[in-house]
């Protein structure tokens, strides 16, 4: 359904937005001595070159490349048909074919003078790139995330996060009253349409009747009190809500879990966290919760 869909709302994402986040990377690229600093984006590692330029398909590599003082390039490996899209929904204006991605990377290195390079979470790169990359004389200097990326500290990331979920509370609380007694598939296409015509890009739906985990539909019918837990993008921007049917729990505290640094949940500094909650009710049934908060 989405698999690569991009879009810019730019009255929600302004290009000012961008600018700033760019010219942060200069800054760290200036008070290191870095040429350029190179991103690297695929299928599980998409949202740091999506916050710098808007440019997030998932299906496929590519490394974004942030000089100190030039405009922003593409190593891409999609067909170059789709180039002029790219720049249509991106910061970005040269994209250039990827190759095995160090060669052109290199030559581009070379063509300006380039000899120290930036590499956001090096070690975090692909096996096989990270080999390749090394095996050339370019200098590699790894640039950890929280130095450039914290989204927590971004007002225009957090209002399109609040946005993202707004619309999945919104939504949960006009339909779950429709749900009970559904079948749970029929219920999942109900959330699916509305979700999409709204502007949901991805979306995973999870329920339970409280006797198992929230887990895809499966054919049961939905009891009075079941769940649904929603994971949801908007504009590339990914938000996850679980609201419960008919109960209202308050008994031990949730378990927190901060998970700084680590993918996809893209904590930094003021962390947007995971909040994980399961409980136990006194017939036994299990109420679970999972709420992306800030």
């Amino acid at each position: 359904m989405k698999r690569g869909l991009i879009t810019w709302n730019k009255s929600e994402t302004p290009p000012e937005a961008f600018e700033r986040r760019v010219n942060r990377v200069r800054r760290v690229l200036a008070e290191r001595d870095l040429a350029a600093l190179v991103v690297y984006s695929d299928l599980w590692r998409s949202n740091q070159a999506r916050f710098f330029s808007n440019y997030m398909p998932y299906f496929n590599r590519a490394l974004l490349i942030i000089p100190q003082d030039m405009p922003p390039t593409l190593l891409c490996g999609l067909s170059p048909r789709v180039y002029g899209w790219i720049r249509s929904v991106t910061i970005i204006e040269d994209v250039r074919p990827a190759g095995n991605f160090s060669k052109p990377l290199f030559d581009i290195a070379a063509e300006r003078k380039w000899t120290r390079m930036g590499f956001l979470d090096l070690e975090q790169f692909p096996y096989d790139l990270h080999k390749t990359l090394h095996g050339g004389s370019l200098r590699l200097v790894n640039v950890e995330s929280d130095a450039v990326f914290s989204p927590a500290e971004d007002e225009t990331e957090v209002e399109m996060r609040l946005m993202a979920a707004r619309l999945a509370s919104d939504i949960l609380e006009e339909e779950i009253p429709h749900g009970v007694g559904l079948v749970d598939h029929h219920f999942v296409g109900r959330l699916e349409r509305r979700f999409r015509r709204a502007g949901a890009e991805d979306l995973l739906i999870l329920l339970t009747n409280g006797h198992t985990v929230p887990a895809p539909p499966s054919g049961i019918r939905l009891e009075e009190n079941f769940s649904v837990s929603i994971a949801l993008e908007y504009r590339g921007h990914w938000v996850r809500l679980s609201r419960a049917h008919g109960m209202v729990v308050t008994t031990t505290p949730s378990l927190l879990e901060s998970l700084d640094g680590s993918y996809p949940f893209e904590c930094g500094t003021g962390n947007i966290m995971a909040e994980h909650c399961e409980e136990t009710l006194q017939n036994g049934k299990r109420v679970f919760y999972g709420n992306t908060i800030l």
